[in-house]
């Protein structure tokens, strides 16, 4: 199973401690509970979580200490929570190094909303950090992706393919930037990438014959879809035979074969289907 975002929170108020425990728990995210600042110290200098949540006014070691300790050696995602609500004490948080400040009393809702976005920011920074696409989780660092908590097997090439598409979601790609990207060539067979994308269709959709996360863009190329547009591809109709060049779907009657590293290789010639054409328009998605 792949593993939530690691949260800790810091928090000597223990009714606070709890909602906000019970809360984030509730939205997905694997929390640790800390009810003053030496335990968490502790905690932090074995093993950093993913974010921290922690209160500026706690017994024995204080927030900003943590905060300043933990800002020393990492850009940890950091959320302070306080009574104090000025202005200068909200920015006295933030210059002990604190990435956002949140005043007591709060919402719930804010509270997970502004952990979500650092988490976000997090790993839009860092290029293997864990990340979610919609109904996908990527692990760059182990080269792992899971589809609503169930793992892929994906070969080198497919994995590679899948991580391009996962950070240009939403954009429109033909097969010759897909082809210079993924496959780091400035020529070759499109029909490489039209044979990799069938593929890949097999694994993360529900119905590869009718796809509704990559999705064919009529006359331009491909799109990513990670949350699924509401109307699939029919891959399918009745001039399923006709070629179109604009159409990537329209496989060539030559396929490439298997690449080195990769596990299998395209459809087996005795069983190949015969090209097919879209003839519904990419559905526009807003995240």
């Amino acid at each position: 199973m792949e593993s939530a975002p690691r949260v800790m929170v810091v928090e000597d108020d223990p009714t606070v401690r709890t909602v906000v425990g019970d809360y984030l728990r509730a939205s997905g995210l694997d929390v640790s509970l800390y009810s003053d600042g030496l335990s968490a110290q502790r905690a932090l200098e074995k093993e950093l979580p993913d974010a921290l949540v922690v209160d500026r006014m706690l017994p024995g070691v204080s927030g900003d200490e943590i905060t300043r300790d933990v800002r020393a050696r990492s850009d940890l995602p950091i959320l302070m929570l306080t009574a104090l609500g000025a202005v200068d004490d909200r920015i006295d948080g933030l210059e002990h190094g604190a990435d956002d400040y949140l005043a007591k009393p709060f919402a719930m809702r804010e509270l997970q909303l502004r952990v979500q976005a650092l988490l976000r920011r997090r790993s839009a920074a860092d290029p293997v950090a864990v990340f979610t696409a919609g109904d996908f989780r990527v692990d760059p660092a182990h080269r792992r992706v899971w589809i609503s908590g169930r793992e892929l097997a994906l070969t080198t090439r497919e994995y590679e393919l899948f991580l391009y598409l996962a950070r240009h979601p939403d954009r429109p790609l033909t097969r010759d930037e897909i082809l210079r990207d993924v496959w780091q060539w400035s020529a070759g067979d499109a029909a490489t990438v039209t044979v990799h994308v069938r593929r890949l269709r097999e694994k993360i959709e529900p119905d590869p014959r009718f796809p509704a996360f990559l999705r064919t863009e009529w006359g331009r190329g491909y799109r990513f879809a990670p949350r699924g547009d509401g109307t699939p591809d029919d891959d399918g109709g009745e001039d399923s035979d006709a070629q179109d060049e604009r159409n990537p779907d329209v496989v060539e009657q030559s396929l490439p074969s298997a690449e080195p590293g990769d596990a299998g290789g395209p459809d087996d010639p005795g069983t190949r289907r015969q090209p097919q054409q879209n003839h519904t328009g990419g559905a526009s998605w807003t995240r």
